[in-house]
């Protein structure tokens, strides 16, 4: 069927008028009628007929007109969804992120996001630095966002987000509560440390080597970064974690901080992407975009 026709059709259903449709569709009235001529005969039945003045749709034309609507209609909804494809405002966005930028960055990011593009779909995962990185080779998720240093994989590009102060924390009854200390004290002290393939993990093995100490025995592994706060609380160890994940319960004095000399640990919180993605993402473009993410660099120059 002539679709151009049958809009011509639906137009002149709903104006009831050649001239308007003409007007409206910027076409000459022969044009109009011509095409009303085409359709009528390529489906074998009339669709109008004069009324005094006017016209309206013969009992052929009413059974048509809505399906015509209805396609129509249908475009629109295609043109639409379209531009929101184009646009990053629907789609899927799939994150894997380790536990500070999870739960410190991206609640506000991912709302703000969410409520600009109601019709995405977004899913999360968490999990240590060599978790995210490998999802994200393994093509499960689309962006990882972690706290690493000297990233450098040739399938992997970065991007700088922000900055995060660590720091280490004790029980808040402990003799080192608020105290300057050489870093090879805490080598005495009994640590909670992160799984294998833990970026801070890694860091503070690395700090203690830099500075020729001894690394640190392994007291007691976790999983998490809440579950050793949550050790430290109960009156046991120490370890390194985010600031801005022990805020609160300093400021209630819950835990407590040891202060190292000549140490202050600073780390990069960085968005990392595939380097060698064929197939274009406007949801995660858009959603980069947000923060003003990039550009992206390829490990040679990072």
């Amino acid at each position: 069927m002539n679709l151009h026709a049958l809009r011509i059709f639906a137009k002149v259903a709903e104006t009831k008028s050649v001239t308007q449709t003409a007007d409206v569709l910027s076409l000459t009235q022969p044009a109009v009628t011509a095409q009303l001529r085409s359709i009528e005969s390529e489906i074998g039945f009339r669709l109008f007929k004069r009324n005094g003045r006017g016209i309206t749709l013969t009992e052929m034309g009413k059974i048509l007109y809505p399906y015509a609507r209805q396609v129509f209609e249908a475009e629109k909804e295609v043109e639409y969804q379209i531009t929101l494809l184009q646009n990053g405002k629907k789609g899927r966005l799939r994150i894997a992120s380790t536990y500070v930028p999870l739960n410190f960055l991206l609640p506000d990011w991912l709302a703000a996001f969410k409520t600009s593009s109601p019709q995405t779909e977004i899913e999360l995962k968490s999990g240590n630095s060599a978790q995210v990185l490998e999802s994200l080779l393994q093509y499960e998720s689309d962006v990882a966002i972690a706290v690493i240093e000297d990233l450098h994989h040739e399938e992997i590009l970065t991007s700088h987000l922000t900055n995060l102060s660590y720091d280490f924390i004790v029980p808040a009854d402990h003799p080192l509560n608020g105290k300057t200390v050489p870093l090879e004290r805490l080598s005495q002290e009994p640590f909670l440390m992160r799984e294998e393939g833990s970026s801070t993990r890694d860091k503070l093995f690395s700090l203690f080597t830099s500075k020729g100490i001894k690394k640190p025995t392994v007291d007691l592994q976790f999983s998490g970064v809440h579950e050793a706060i949550q050790m430290i609380k109960a009156g046991y160890g120490i370890t390194l974690v985010p600031r801005d994940a022990v805020h609160g319960s300093l400021k209630r004095q819950e835990i407590g901080r040891v202060y190292i000399e000549g140490i202050e640990i600073v780390r990069p919180v960085v968005v990392c992407k595939r380097a060698n993605d064929l197939e274009e993402n406007r949801t995660v473009d858009a959603f980069l975009q947000m923060k003003g993410i990039g550009p992206f660099t390829t490990p040679a120059a990072n």
